[in-house]
């Protein structure tokens, strides 16, 4: 166990993580294509209707991309982040670089999920497309996502390390 006061709030190992991640995946992939789907065609039934048939593939994106990102991105957090800064700190700039990183995969492939084929459109107009993306999918990570994937943890802990409590004594 860590000597940090937030240890309760992060996996203590994988089978945590997997949860982790999927709380995360499940309210990012939600959110995030919701918000940008309506600005770009606008907040419809229709356009919600079509992203729920679309929630499965990007889900399963999703969560292939932040596998494939989780090591980068701890690399790119490390260089700006040092052992003795706050643990807000730690979860900003990991937050940060996670979803610079992912939304930049995921601008292309999600553009692709949604549109059903796969083109050259979210290429072209990617410097368009990505500041926006990166932006929505930040907020709504910083400010949702993680804080509840970090409570769902919390929770967790407080009731393994209780029982353990009274396993021991």
């Amino acid at each position: 166990m860590s000597d940090s006061p937030f240890h309760t709030h992060l996996p203590r190992n994988p089978k945590e993580s997997v949860a982790f991640m999927l709380v995360i995946a499940i309210i990012s992939v939600n959110t995030i294509p919701v918000v940008i789907g309506g600005l770009t065609s606008g907040f419809t039934l229709a356009m919600w209707t079509g992203l729920l048939q679309m929630m499965p593939a990007l889900l399963i994106a999703v969560v292939v991309v932040v596998l494939l990102t989780m090591k980068p991105a701890q690399l790119l957090t490390s260089r700006f982040v040092r052992p003795g800064d706050s643990f807000r700190a730690h979860m900003v700039l990991h937050t940060l670089c996670s979803v610079l990183l992912i939304s930049l995969v995921m601008t292309v492939v999600g553009t692709w999920i949604g549109a059903r084929r796969i083109s050259t459109e979210p290429l072209e107009q990617f410097a368009h497309l990505w500041p926006r993306n990166c932006t929505i999918a930040f907020l709504i990570e910083a400010l949702l996502a993680q804080p509840v994937a970090r409570q769902v943890m919390r929770l967790h802990h407080q009731r393994v390390d209780a029982r353990a409590a009274l396993a021991a004594a």
